[in-house]
This record gives structure tokens, C-alpha cells and sequence, in this order.
């Protein structure tokens, strides 16, 4: 511990991070700019070639700010796992996705703590950064490295801390962000808590890595409960012919006893969607069943189904029906001003729409080609004519780069998700909980 302790403390430490995308990047580049060197792991070729090129595939990270640490020697990504060896700290920063069945998958987790094993030396920390159930960290990493036989505390430390990005964000990163550590021993603990203060205003030590596995955990889960609230009374504010939008509004007024959340067409990204059945699946394993938190999330998968069909009645008040009406798509990202489709609700959309018989288009500047119904799709031109051409846009994610007032003008019916369109007054617009 104090040779590691050593080589954070002069920065001579070099830092592993497996993952290279949108929490192992900004890592990446906070430990290089801290004064690091890092070497940056990943199965994608094509990911570690861009790195390589100091080319960002990431919202929020500049080639710029890419290219100055590999230039100066202190980023290499690599796919080649053997040079786990050469790192003295190692943060697995990788995709914990669910199976179909919506059940935990932990097959990257593992198979990184695999090759953890397999490359292992003394002298090194090995945290998980990936959003797990409580219980990963010592039930399921720690058993595959002492597999090595090393030995904790002694040959390595582990611990786990929760990711914190933020994509988008431009307020809150690495540095700003307060980190949360839970080592499986104190001397764990305190050595990553050691290796986060080099980038980290604020560390913040917590009592096991259950609890830092479950706060982060909860902290979606909250954003999914408070979220599902919201969506379910955007449905009973329409049926009261009461904007959802100025009720949220004047209920923020309030200074105290209130944080306001949005309605939308749906939930995406990698942690709120799959949080709750992460929680729900190792509850039901000590015969406890998280109801309120499964409804939350039940809620929020219903809403694309539900927006799909206001698009359909909407159409239908002009006569027109779903089947073979041509419908664009505004915004294919699962969030705001990112290039990120993960678990997106706008594509959720699109497919429901799909199956239903629809001509279903997309334009996202920021994503130019995306996966779609087994095949591909380019975002399509959003120009004045082609807006017209459109029996019904619809805003399902709000870029900023959009020009919703234009947009409006030109839309035979526009179908607005986000309340992006409250200050234009236009009798084509209809808005979500209204």
C-alpha cells in the first residue's frame, strides 16, 4: 500500500482504464490531466484506432482535449489485454446491460475481472466503476481475482465507486462531482480514496461497497420513480384539459419540498431504464419484491406506447390514419445535445410506429445513421419543403440546435413531447400532457 500510495502521490502511477467510452473516456482524460499516464483498454478496434488519432466519438470531449494527451505520450489505448499488467491502478469502467428477459448481465464484469486475474501482480487496485447490483464487488470480482492467488490487502486492494457522468453536462464533471468509494477492506478504502483525490475535489469514503453499490443504484431509481410520477400525470392532466407544463412550473415556485421533473415519450440511456431491475432482481432473491420501484418503471416503458398512440388520434382528428402516413422523427439520441442512442426512447417510438403501419423518418444532427429494425437509417434533411412533406413531426428529443418556431411553421402537425413549443402559438402544435 505505501509503494502505491507512493506512486499516486508523485503521479508516477500508471492508470488502467477498461472502457473506453462515455465514463471511461472523461477517467481517461481527467487522469491525464492530473499528470497521469494512462493506458486505455478496449474491445472495439475501431474505438481504440479514434483514441489512437486523438479523434473524439464523445458529446463534451473536444479532438483538441483528446489530442494533447496522446501527443504528449499520456493516453495509449490498446485491445491487448496483457498490459493490464502494467497498470497500478485499474478501473473497469464497461457496459452491464440487461438479457431480454431483463435480468442482470454481468458477462463484461466478469470477464474483465477474468483477465484482471489472468494479468495480475502485486502492488495493484482494482475498482469497478459500472453500474451493478450491491453485492457485485465482493460476491462476484473479488472471488475471480483472489482466484489468482493473490492475496487481498497484501498482493491488491479493491473497491467500488460509482460512475458520475453526466452527458451533456456541461456544469458537473469528474473534478466538481463528489466521488464515492467503498473498498471491501479499510486499507482498500483508503488507497482508492487516495488514487479519486488526485482528480476529485471531494472523495467521499463510505462504509462497504454494498452501500456505494446501492446509492448509486438508488440515485436512479429516484430519477425513475419521480419521472414515472411525472408521466403518469401529464396522462391526467390532458384528461383535465390542464397543461402539465404550467403545472410544473408554479409548482416550482415552491422553495422547499419540491425538485421538478419532466414528462417525455420515455426513458432512456444506460442507467435509469436498467436500474430498477438490477434492484428488483437480486430483491426477489431475498424474497422481497420491489413494487413501487417496478411500477416506476413500467410507467416509463409505457410511455412511447402511449405517445404513439396520441400521434394516431391526433391524426385521425384530421382524417388522416396512421397506416402509410409519413412521420418524422426529431431527435434519435435518448437525451439532449448528445450522440448517445442507448436504450433511446425515440427509436422506441420510431418502432412502434413502424410496426403500426407508418412511413417513419429521423433527423438527429448528431447522430447521422442508426440502428433500426434489424437494417440502418440516415437522418433525413430537415429543410423547409421536406418539414412539409411530413404528415406529422414529431419532437421526441429537443437538440438545441433545432429551430422549433421554423419547424413549427412549416409542420402540417407537430407533436411535441418535451413542451419545447409552450412560447410559439400555432393551432398545428399539440403538446404531450395537455
Amino acid at each position: 500500500m505505501e509503494s502505491l500510495a507512493d506512486k499516486l502521490e508523485n503521479k508516477s502511477a500508471i492508470i488502467g482504464i477498461i472502457g473506453m467510452g462515455y465514463v471511461g473516456m472523461p477517467l481517461a482524460l481527467a487522469f491525464t490531466e492530473a499528470g497521469f499516464k494512462v493506458i486505455g483498454l478496449d474491445i472495439q478496434q475501431k474505438r481504440v484506432d479514434l483514441v489512437n488519432r486523438g479523434v473524439s466519438f464523445i458529446t463534451g470531449i473536444s479532438d483538441e482535449r483528446l489530442k494533447a494527451p496522446v501527443k504528449a505520450g499520456k493516453l495509449k489505448a490498446t485491445t491487448d489485454q496483457a498490459k493490464l499488467r502494467e497498470a497500478d491502478a485499474i478501473l473497469i469502467c464497461v457496459p452491464t446491460p440487461l438479457t431480454k428477459t431483463k435480468d442482470p448481465d454481468l458477462s463484461y464484469v466478469i470477464s474483465e475481472a477474468n483477465q484482471i486475474a489472468k494479468y495480475m501482480r502485486p502492488g495493484q487496485l482494482v475498482v469497478l466503476e459500472s453500474t451493478t447490483y450491491p453485492g457485485t464487488t465482493s460476491q462476484v470480482v473479488l472471488p475471480i481475482l483472489l482466484g489468482s492467488g493473490h492475496k487481498l490487502d497484501k498482493d491488491f486492494f479493491l473497491a467500488y465507486s460509482p460512475e458520475k457522468v453526466d452527458p451533456g453536462n456541461d456544469k458537473y464533471g469528474i473534478k466538481n462531482t463528489p466521488k464515492l468509494v467503498g473498498g471491501v477492506t479499510k486499507m482498500s478504502t483508503g488507497t482508492a480514496v487516495l488514487l479519486y483525490s488526485q482528480v476529485a475535489r471531494r472523495v467521499v469514503p463510505v462504509a462497504s461497497p454494498e452501500v456505494a453499490e446501492m446509492t448509486k443504484i438508488f440515485e436512479n431509481v429516484f430519477r425513475s420513480v419521480n419521472i414515472a410520477l411525472v408521466n403518469e400525470l401529464a396522462q391526467l392532466c390532458e384528461r383535465f384539459h390542464v397543461s402539465v407544463w404550467d403545472v410544473i412550473d408554479a409548482a416550482s415556485t415552491k422553495p422547499f419540498g419540491f425538485m421538478p421533473f419532466y414528462p417525455g415519450p420515455g426513458i432512456g440511456g444506460h442507467c435509469i431504464p436498467l436500474d430498477p431491475y438490477y434492484l428488483a432482481n437480486k430483491a426477489r432473491e431475498l424474497d422481497f419484491h420491489t413494487r413501487f420501484i417496478q411500477l416506476a418503471a413500467e410507467i416509463n416503458e409505457d410511455m412511447p406506447y402511449y405517445v404513439a398512440t396520441r400521434i394516431m388520434e391526433e391524426l385521425s382528428r384530421q382524417g388522416k390514419s396512421l397506416k402509410g402516413a409519413r412521420l418524422l422523427v426529431l431527435g434519435a439520441a435518448y437525451k439532449k445535445d448528445v450522440n448517445d442512442a442507448r436504450e433511446s426512447q425515440s427509436i422506441k417510438l420510431m418502432q412502434i410506429l413502424a410496426s403500426r403501419g407508418a412511413d417513419v423518418h429521423y433527423n438527429d444532427p448528431l447522430l447521422p445513421v442508426i440502428k433500426f429494425m434489424g437494417g440502418e437509417m440516415s437522418s433525413a434533411d430537415l429543410d423547409n419543403k421536406s418539414i412539409a412533406s411530413y404528415d406529422c413531426v414529431v419532437v421526441a428529443t429537443a437538440h438545441s440546435s433545432y429551430d422549433f418556431k421554423q419547424i413549427a411553421k412549416h409542420s402540417k402537425l407537430l407533436f411535441d413531447t418535451r413542451g419545447v413549443t409552450r412560447g410559439i402559438k400555432s393551432s398545428n402544435i399539440v403538446r404531450l400532457g395537455e
